[in-house]
């Protein structure tokens, strides 16, 4: 079968490059607030730091409380306050600190001071330097309460300067940065003045990474990781990304396309592979770009389809998880030979067998044909029934395996009872045929047979998979178009099974009108007909049906063409830890 077009023009018109302009300054150049996102102005601070006994956050106690809140550059309030930790502080904590015993001991227990704390903290970003060590004492003392840990986003000082100041100053610590930077405030290893430097060095921090385009939230919770990146000088190409909701594609010097993904956050999902992904392929992926390009998907499902759409086309060498059309098989039951057997082809044909299919994976494909000789009947021989007439059963029908009509040691209307049953399990019934294989399964598992269990659990799964697909290919079918609302956000149509037109609330332009047909009439001997899905159509139909089914609470179907209902039973999936593919093929 031919592959269809994907894509019709507008979706290429929108598609947006991010080059490095030699023209200009590496520094980020201030946009627009919509287009930052949340800015950093806008961000309310909780600068926050402790006074402890000592650094075990199990065994030691906290003696004292600093917190500065701030926005925007100005002070909002402070919060300090001793603390009576209820065991005894150390020597050389009391020489460190200057706090003593009898400082604390009139001080509130810290499960007192706890409520006004985090009225205080609210739903601000908590700051500190080295604030690990701060925010583990205090998640310990709040989990002590019975209260949930902190869920506040957290900044650390500490690792932003450890990627912006690495070459001024001679360590990281609090006082020497304090004292290289001339901040207003030095820290005394008392609470509020430490929280005060902190807050200091916090507005230093920002401005100077305004460099690295650091301009919103996001960039700010990422910029540890990505200072140190070999490849952070590419940072620039994300400069203009908006924060929404799109498609990306890594592009190499020649323009030819590396990778493509979805992200409901441009900006900062290209920004992550600069900091927090550390997978091989990822730094091979950056060494290799030159330019990054993306188009904005507003409307619902879009940046799923568009990702697979763009990946079938493209077949972008970063992109391994993804399956060539070309490379999916199908399992065919050849029901226009005499005496009908399983076989595993690449392409259907308009030629009355039926087909289970499109599977990625041949060997998935071969273990689920392994799965259904296992509980049937059926010929497992290649050969020509007049090869055979003079030659006595084969290897598998003399041990009971499987019938062996080719010979006439199976009756021929025998024989055609066995095919028909087959039929009926896999396009009717499909839950009988994998019940055979559970309790085959269980049998095997009782006598203690464990590796030839896990055989067919492995097998089971694989035809499961195959089955549960064809399910979910026949019910998009029988659903014909399609069009729904997804409230507050805009609408999509659905043409049995695939996308064809999308829209947002905001109005953006419509980007799939092109009606794909998802499968082809292959008309069988019984004068039914079997709708086979084409391989191109089959990751894009899988996406859609995960999408409706986790969705559909939020949903509103405006019109149906076919029906949506279905009578199929739930399939087991006996899957292994990792799943089938993952198991036998990574």
């Amino acid at each position: 079968m031919d592959s269809p077009a994907l894509f019709d023009q507008p979706v290429l018109d929108r598609l947006v490059t991010h080059r490095v302009d030699r023209s200009r300054p590496s520094q980020a150049q201030q946009r627009s607030f919509d287009d930052l996102g949340r800015p950093l102005h806008e961000v309310t601070f909780c600068v926050l730091d402790l006074e402890t006994t000592g650094s075990n956050r199990v065994d030691d106690r906290i003696t004292e409380i600093g917190a500065v809140k701030i926005r925007g550059g100005e002070p909002l309030g402070t919060f300090q306050t001793m603390v009576n930790p209820g065991i005894r502080i150390p020597a050389e904590i009391t020489v460190l600190t200057g706090i003593t015993q009898a400082m604390v001991v009139r001080a509130p227990r810290v499960d007192e001071i706890l409520p006004s704390l985090l009225e205080f903290i609210g739903d601000s970003v908590v700051v500190g330097h080295n604030v690990g060590f701060d925010t583990a004492f205090l998640n310990n003392a709040i989990e002590r309460t019975g209260r949930d840990r902190l869920s506040n986003h957290v900044v650390d000082t500490l690792g932003i300067a450890r990627r912006l100041l690495v070459d001024e100053v001679p360590n990281m610590k609090l006082g020497t940065l304090a004292n290289r930077l001339r901040l207003d405030h030095q820290p005394t290893h008392r609470a509020l003045d430490d929280a005060l430097a902190t807050a200091d060095l916090l507005h230093f921090l920002i401005e100077r990474a305004s460099f690295y385009g650091v301009l919103g939230l996001d960039d700010l919770l990422n910029l540890p990781g990505i200072g140190s990146h070999p490849q952070a000088h590419k940072l620039v190409l994300t400069d203009d990304l908006p924060r929404r909701q799109g498609v990306y594609l890594f592009h190499d010097r020649d323009g030819r396309i590396l990778y493509v993904g979805k992200a409901t956050n441009l900006r900062t999902r290209v920004r992550s592979y600069f900091s927090s992904d550390r997978r091989r392929k990822v730094a091979q992926l950056l060494r290799e770009t030159d330019h990054i390009s993306h188009v904005e998907c507003p409307g619902p499902l879009e940046p799923e389809i568009t990702e697979i759409r763009l990946i079938q086309e493209h077949r972008p060498r970063f992109n391994r998880v993804a399956k060539a059309p070309k490379k999916y098989v199908y399992v065919k039951l050849t029901l226009n030979e005499r005496f009908p057997r399983l076989s595993i082809v690449t392409t259907p044909k308009n030629d009355g067998a039926m087909y289970l299919g499109p599977i990625k994976s041949r060997r998935t494909a071969a273990d689920a044909v392994d799965a259904i000789h296992a509980v049937t009947l059926l010929r497992r021989c290649t050969s020509r029934p007049s090869t055979r007439a003079d030659c006595g059963p084969c290897a598998a029908a003399q041990v009971g395996a499987s019938a062996c009509p080719c010979t006439g040691y199976t009756p021929e209307i025998e024989y055609t009872n066995i095919t028909t049953q087959v039929v009926a399990d896999l396009t009717e019934r499909p839950e009988r045929m994998l019940q055979r294989l559970a309790d085959k399964l269980q049998a095997l598992a009782l006598r203690e047979r464990f590796e030839e269990a896990a055989d067919v659990r492995d097998r089971a799964a694989a035809l499961a998979s195959v089955l549960r697909n064809r399910q979910i290919f026949e019910r998009l079918e029988r659903a014909g178009h399609m069009v729904i609302e997804v409230p507050g956000r805009g609408g999509l149509e659905i043409d049995r099974g695939r996308l064809t037109r999308s829209w947002s609330n905001s109005g953006t332009a419509q980007l799939f009108t092109t009606t794909i047909s998802a499968a082809v009439d292959a008309p069988r001997q019984d004068n039914t007909t079997c709708r086979v899905v084409d391989a191109v159509a089959a990751d894009e139909m899988q996406c859609i049906s995960s999408w409706l089914d986790s969705h559909a609470a939020s949903l509103r179907i405006v019109s149906l063409e076919g029906e949506w209902s279905s009578t199929a039973v739930l399939l087991p999936r006996f899957a292994p830890a990792k799943g089938v593919e993952g198991k036998r093929e990574r």
